[in-house]
């Protein structure tokens, strides 16, 4: 079992977001989850990602605010304990909408770089 306190989670960069701040809560680390790895976004008003895709596909779990996710020609709002899934290869965008703080699970298997 490991145990990350979330006072001991670290930032991370990723690519093509805007006005949004990530910890790694879990992954990339000696014995974490071998599979997967999970992240807290927090997106602030205005802020978001994309559009573009990746060949991994992602969960999005919203745990406060709301979140608009375009993907596949819909457009969703989630809001507190909605989640969605968008797989591999689909183009996506996220969007905070609102004039508050917008905090996001997100869990995705690893690159297949960092596997091997």
């Amino acid at each position: 079992m490991l145990v990350k306190r979330f006072a001991e989670a670290k930032p991370y960069q990723a690519p093509n977001h805007f006005d949004m701040r990530s910890l790694r809560l879990q992954g990339f680390e000696e014995g974490g989850p071998r599979g997967f790895w999970v992240g807290l976004s927090h997106f602030l008003p205005g802020g978001g990602a994309g559009p573009d895709g990746s060949p991994l596909e992602k969960v999005y779990v919203v745990l406060a605010g709301h979140i608009t996710v375009r993907a596949e020609g819909k457009e969703v709002v989630l809001g507190p304990l909605d989640s969605c899934c968008i797989g591999p290869d689909v183009v996506r965008e996220v969007r905070n909408n609102s004039n508050e703080v917008a905090t996001m699970l997100v869990v995705m298997p690893y690159p297949p770089a960092a596997v091997s």
